[in-house]
């Protein structure tokens, strides 16, 4: 796939909770083949993945520091929020090489593989797939979880989340982007619970994907990493239930840069980012800016009103000491306006 090769793989697993996919990237973690990874976690609560289970691994391939826990709400519903400031953080870290993504239990993956389309983060990042754990105990008793009124309560606690739909058509969406469906749990199956569990993921899936069969989360890491499949290009072929509702569109942004001279007062700058989520549909705004008198680089990072800026280093004598904003925002954002604004 053009550009490819210099985009970082980012593998998004996906399941319900109790599906197995905390043991799998554990699995995937001890078993890098040498790559330098990282992970977003993302879950809440009490009920699902913590991200503690993972740090405490303790692997070379993915210390600490690699491993983002996200813990406030649904990712597929709050990806401006979550995603793409975890994924800048560990894309500033520059040696990553594979991105391992956990998605919570009740979590669409189409909005979140659409979001690879962001300008933003469109050249830096690609899906190299999208993996479904399916708990195969659960399919052979008839149901899509084990423990639905967990799944319930999680859903309940997700103050976040703006889809609520049956568990099924959850289920259906999750196979539909698949690339992969690992069945786990594997060895509390006997061949009559293996075939029904096998059944209820063909009844799902809308085209030939391999099915993979383990216990533990214990997939062999070839058929994890490294496929390149480019998800992001076929996303829009791979239909769902949210397709035609318009809170799951959430590839229709744009985003541009705004140039600004040397600043007087970072407080000032913050104020007049702040009030653009107010005045404008702007998402988020990340950029550097040059503070008058200042020897520091100032970063500066807001999500909606929400602004942080600090002095991250000072500026190389190579560098134009000039500020430099990007905004994200929704299709049709005033840029011009949007540009005043920050200028004062």
């Amino acid at each position: 796939m053009t550009g490819s090769l210099t985009r970082v793989p980012c593998t998004i697993v996906t399941g319900f909770l109790g599906a197995g996919k905390t043991a799998l990237i554990r699995h995937v973690l001890g078993n890098a083949d040498g790559r330098r990874l990282a992970v977003i976690v993302n879950e809440f609560g009490d009920v699902g993945i913590d991200g503690d289970i993972l740090k405490g691994c303790g692997n070379a391939a993915c210390p600490e520091d690699n491993i983002v826990e996200l813990a406030n709400g649904c990712l597929c519903c709050t990806v401006a929020d979550e995603f793409v400031p975890a994924l800048d953080a560990i894309l500033a870290k520059g040696d990553i090489e594979h991105i391992v993504i956990e998605t919570s239990g009740l979590a669409l993956p189409k909005p979140l593989v659409q979001a690879f389309h962001w300008p933003a983060i469109k050249n830096r990042v690609t899906v190299d797939s999208v993996v479904v754990v399916v708990d195969g105990a659960a399919l052979a008793d008839g149901r899509v979880a084990h423990d639905l009124d967990a799944l319930k309560q999680q859903r309940t606690a997700d103050t976040a989340l703006d889809h609520d739909d049956p568990i099924e058509e959850v289920f259906e969406d999750q196979i539909a982007c698949a690339d992969l469906v690992v069945l786990n749990k594997r060895d509390l199956l006997d061949a009559a619970g293996l075939d029904k569990a096998l059944a209820a993921i063909a009844g799902a899936l809308p085209r030939k994907i391999k099915v993979v069969k383990v216990s533990g989360g214990k997939v062999d890491t070839a058929l994890l990493l490294g496929l390149g499949v480019g998800t992001e290009d076929d996303i829009a072929n791979r239909r769902t239930h949210h397709d035609n509702e318009l809170d799951h569109d959430h590839d229709d942004f744009d985003s541009f840069v705004v140039p600004l001279g040397e600043i007087a007062d970072p407080s000032n700058l913050a104020a007049r980012v702040a009030a653009l989520a107010e005045k404008f549909d702007v998402l988020r705004v990340k950029g550097f800016a040059a503070v008058a008198g200042k020897p520091l680089r100032l970063l500066v990072q807001a999500v909606g009103s929400r602004v942080t800026h600090q002095y991250d280093r000072a500026w190389a004598a190579s560098e134009p000491r000039e500020s430099r904003l990007v905004v994200i925002g929704l299709k049709g954002l005033d840029r011009a306006a949007v540009t005043r604004a920050l200028a004062g």
